[in-house]
C-alpha cells in the first residue's frame, strides 16, 4: 500500500468513526424531553419483560395522536403494567394511564425550570459528542504518526494528515454544537 493509500484509510476510518459520533449524538437528543409529544421520547425506555430488559419500541406501539398525548399499545397486553412501571420510573416526569389495553401519556407543557434542566442535558450530550470527536482525532493523528515513524509515508503526508483529520474535528465540532442549537429551540419552544 502507497504512503497515499495508508493516509486516505485512516482519514476515511476518522470520517466514518466522527459521522457516527454524530449520529449518536442526534439518537440520544431524540429521548429529551421537549412540550410536544413524541414517540422518540419513550421508545428507548428499558421495560423489563420476559425475564430481560427490552427497549419500549420492542413492546408495543407507540404513536402521537395529539400534540400533547402519547398512546402506547402492547403487542402483549400482559406487557402492559410493566411498561407503565417502566415509565413512570424513567426520568422524564410522565404519569401514564392505562385503561387495561392501552397507556396515555399527556405531556404537560415544560415549566421553565424543567426546559432549563433539558437544555443543560442537550448541552451535556453535545460536549460528550465533541469530546468523542476530538478521541477520534487523536487516535487518527497517532496512526498517521506511527506510519511516518515506520517510514511508510514521508513527514508531508503525515502534516497533510493532520491537517485533514483537524479540519475534520473541526466540521464536526461544528456540527454537533448545531445539532444541539437545534434542540435547545425545541426544547426553549412553549
Amino acid at each position: 500500500m502507497g504512503g497515499n493509500a495508508v493516509i486516505e484509510e485512516v482519514i476515511d476510518d476518522a470520517t466514518i468513526r466522527m459521522e457516527k459520533a454524530m449520529e449518536a449524538l442526534q439518537r440520544e437528543l431524540l429521548a429529551v424531553r421537549t412540550g410536544r409529544a413524541a414517540p422518540s421520547l419513550v421508545e428507548r425506555i428499558m421495560v423489563e419483560q420476559y425475564g430481560t430488559d427490552m427497549p419500549l419500541n420492542q413492546l408495543a406501539n407507540i404513536a402521537a395522536p395529539e400534540a400533547r398525548m402519547l398512546t402506547i399499545t402492547p403487542w402483549d397486553k400482559s406487557a402492559i403494567g410493566a411498561i407503565e412501571k417502566a415509565i413512570r420510573k424513567s426520568e422524564l416526569g410522565l404519569n401514564p394511564t392505562n385503561d387495561g389495553s392501552l397507556i396515555r401519556i399527556a405531556i404537560p407543557p415544560l415549566t421553565e425550570d424543567r426546559r432549563k434542566q433539558m437544555v443543560k442535558v442537550v448541552h451535556t450530550k453535545v460536549e460528550e459528542a465533541k469530546i468523542a470527536v476530538r478521541n477520534i482525532r487523536r487516535d487518527a493523528i497517532s496512526q498517521a504518526r506511527e506510519f511516518k515513524d515506520e517510514k511508510m509515508v514521508s513527514e508531508d503526508d503525515e502534516r497533510r494528515a493532520s491537517n485533514q483529520i483537524q479540519e475534520l474535528t473541526n466540521k464536526y465540532t461544528t456540527q454537533a454544537d448545531e445539532i444541539g442549537k437545534v434542540k435547545e429551540r425545541d426544547v426553549m419552544q412553549v
